[in-house]
């Protein structure tokens, strides 16, 4: 697999334009807001920036409601601003990765504008249509990821449209050759601007097959996939990545194996649902056990080998902040921040930063659902409620799971909002923001930010980290040991994951060189070594 692309080596950043910067005051933050953050990125060391949508949107779902795939939201600025932001990001070496939501439009796009208008209309076919069923109702039982019924009627034509997100994001209908090459056309039109690649929202799903209520991985997938690598970025050297909820490894290989000429790696998220009861929702809360994501990565640092490439993530924009969710945002944020930066960042993939991760930004605790701004959180709550649950536990829940978390604004400094604007913000700055900063964490050299620096230099810098295999060691239950072994080198990672000490026997590693670490320890032998809580460490293996 060693036909190396600049992908496999770098760090991704992924920003969230609505939170990061902004920089006219109106609340929310814009393209010009991140280009003048451009140097603390660069800083950082970053390869690439993942940017969240930023096109043309009446933000239903916080610009995953696509309005003009040509255009640029008005609250982020212009399509100049977004060509200046290109060309400064890579004077600074950093691509721009864009966000592809292509699975649906808003309802305001223009081709669904016009599909509306009867059932002869030329965009009619651009989206999923369905007579009512016998009863008059929804024609099947789909449920929309909102909750609800992923039907909406349209009582001019007397049929409904599938949604399987909001009723305002109609879903495409991609057995049209029409609109796979409108999208085809519009990726180009973006690559031709000299962006570094495209994340791909929800891309399991364009193959879905309603009438048979297929949804995910439906039988045509992997032919679109490969009609459009084939019609865009084939040949490109650009960095493609598949959001894929139900992705096995064995499935990953189809998308990211390089000789089927797909994309080049996926997101899977068969880690994300360790603390969720099974077969239920992402608000029904079990205890996070660290043995089961030993498994979890094992399997897909094996699995995927050579055939496939992994992503690597703790955040994103739908996520809770990791310190507090699996860390410890209270008496050892900092220390198990960082072990959470290391053991990630140790394995085999491409890794992933979501905006704050790398200052170890934390969960924001709300009292009540009037403080509560996403859809998603909101619908479940109102849901819920209905259903008799208790106030307190849902508000517990959407504390512990909901999106809010994620999307509070980036707290650079210690002036007011946390110099994320002079504004209101469109969603309040989390009040830790005197204490958690940008500017408080480049004045300490051991703040959390540094550990991140200097992973992201060790990528750059030691190929065992982009190529080498994979072991799991066996441990106690809350150790997360492991070895990556390349050209007869081998590294030993060992991760505290609790708030417990730890004794650690590997009497037959011997601990050479230290790497990096949360501790100032000296490590001189792996029999009987008492690990701290949340110690991590990186040493080279001699012999």
């Amino acid at each position: 697999m060693e036909n190396k692309h600049w992908w496999q080596q770098v760090v991704v950043y992924q920003v969230y334009p609505r939170s990061f910067k902004d920089s006219n005051g109106d609340g929310i933050g814009d393209l010009k807001g991140i280009t003048s953050k451009l140097d603390y990125l660069k800083k950082l060391g970053i390869g690439a920036i993942w940017l969240s949508p930023v096109y043309k949107s009446p933000n239903d779902d916080n610009g995953y409601d696509i309005a003009d795939y040509r255009g640029i939201m008005d609250e982020f600025g212009t399509m100049e601003d977004m060509d200046n932001l290109i060309a400064e990001a890579k004077k600074r070496n950093i691509r721009i990765v864009m966000d592809l939501v292509v699975n649906h439009t808003s309802d305001e796009n223009k081709w669904f504008v016009e599909a509306k208008k009867g059932k002869d209309n030329p965009y009619r076919d651009y989206y999923v249509w369905a007579d009512p069923a016998a009863d008059g109702g929804a024609p099947n039982d789909l449920q929309s990821t909102f909750s609800g019924t992923a039907w909406q009627y349209d009582p001019a034509s007397n049929q409904y449209y599938l949604h399987l997100f909001s009723k305002k994001m109609p879903d495409l209908n991609w057995q049209n050759p029409k609109v796979r090459h409108e999208v085809y056309d519009m990726m180009n039109y973006w690559i031709d601007k000299g962006i570094g690649g495209f994340r791909m929202d929800v891309i399991d799903l364009i193959g879905k097959v309603p009438n048979k209520k297929i949804t995910g991985n439906g039988p045509r997938l992997h032919e679109y996939l490969q009609e459009m690598n084939k019609n865009t970025f084939h040949g490109k050297d650009l960095l493609t990545v598949g959001e894929t909820w139900g992705a096995t490894p064995e499935i990953a290989k189809l998308y990211s194996d390089p000789r089927r000429n797909e994309l080049g790696m996926v997101f899977q998220f068969e880690h994300v649902g360790l603390d969720e009861q099974p077969g239920k929702s992402k608000w029904d809360l079990k205890p996070f056990d660290v043995e089961d994501l030993k498994r979890i990565f094992a399997k897909w640092q094996n699995e995927l080998d050579n055939d496939g490439w992994n992503s690597l993530f703790w955040n994103n924009h739908d996520l809770p902040r990791i310190v507090s969710r699996w860390g410890n945002d209270k008496e050892y944020r900092v220390q198990s921040a960082k072990m959470l930066a290391i053991l990630l960042h140790m394995l085999k993939g491409t890794p992933y930063i979501f905006q704050g991760e790398e200052i170890g930004m934390t969960n924001r605790t709300v009292k009540d659902i009037s403080e509560v701004s996403d859809i998603e959180s909101r619908n479940m709550y109102k849901e819920r409620l209905a259903e008799g649950y208790d106030p307190k536990d849902l508000i517990h829940s959407i504390n512990v799971k909901g999106r809010d978390n994620a999307r509070t604004p980036m707290q650079w400094d210690e002036s007011v909002n946390g110099g994320f604007s002079s504004g209101t913000p469109w969603i309040p700055v989390n009040p830790n923001y005197k204490q958690i900063n940008v500017q408080d964490a480049l004045v300490d050299n051991n703040s959390i930010f540094y550990t991140y620096q200097k992973l992201i230099q060790l990528r750059k810098d030691n190929p065992i980290i982009v190529w080498g295999d994979f072991e799991l060691l066996k441990t106690d239950k809350e150790v997360f040991a492991y070895e990556r072994h390349y050209q007869g080198e081998s590294w030993l990672i060992v991760n505290n994951f609790s708030n417990n000490e730890h004794v650690l026997h590997l009497p037959d590693i011997k601990p050479g060189e230290m790497i990096i670490q949360n501790y100032d320890a000296e490590i001189k032998s792996l029999d009987n070594l008492t690990l701290k809580p949340w110690q991590s460490f990186v040493v080279k293996v001699v012999g």
